[in-house]
Formats: C-alpha cells, structure tokens, sequence
C-alpha cells in the first residue's frame, strides 16, 4: 500500500502565503507524477498543478504565476508554494500521486485533504 501524508494548511489572510506538502511512503517504487487537486465548498475538485518525474509542470490557469509546485525526487515529497493568495483558493486541498509498485502494478493515491481558508 502507499501512504500519503499531508501538512501545511491552515487559515491565511488575503494576499498571504501558504506551503503544502505531501509525503509518498510505502510500496511506491516509481513515481510517475505528483500533484495537487482542490475542492472549493459547494464544488467539484479541480486540478491546481502537477510535476512529472522528469519534473515538466502543469498550473490551473487561475493559480499560474501564484503557485509553485516542486518535488523531492529522493523524499517521494511533492511541495505547493501558495503565494498572493484570494479567497476563492479556499479550499481542501489534496495531494495526488501516480506511480508503480516493484511488481509493476499502477497506483494512482490520494491524500487526506488539508484544508485552506483563505480571509479577506
């Protein structure tokens, strides 16, 4: 199995910073991506970034130039550097990962969610 271990959230005045990260342990033995989804209250969950493992990224529109994603290729950690951030980032955020076990087989995990919230 794989675990995913999240921290960083919390509550953030607008125009404050946030870092999240998100800590891959277990049978993972290759990782393929990692990423960062949000779901806003009252809202389907949307792609924030991700990063391969040949570290090519990918941003949501509404956070290009905010946000920073980043990996420890050696920890299994993915980081989401939140900057200037608004109150519709508000959200719980999860962290994603996609890789294979030594046998090959294909996992594609989800963290447990931390919750950012964001004051104006």
């Amino acid at each position: 199995q794989v675990q995913l271990v999240e921290s960083g959230g919390g509550l953030v005045q607008a125009g404050g910073s946030l870092r999240l990260s998100c800590a891959a342990s277990g049978s993972i033995f290759s990782i393929n991506y990692m990423g960062w989804y949000r779901q806003p209250p009252g809202k389907q969950r949307e792609l924030v970034a991700t990063i391969t493992s040949s570290g090519l990224t990918n941003y949501a529109d509404s956070v290009k130039g905010r946000f920073t994603i980043s990996r420890d290729s050696a920890k299994n950690t993915v980081h989401l550097q939140m900057n200037s951030l608004k109150p519709e980032d508000t959200a719980v955020y999860y962290c994603n990962v996609d890789g294979y076990d030594s046998y090959f087989v294909r996992h594609n995990c989800w963290g447990q969610g931390t919750q950012v919230t964001v004051s104006s």
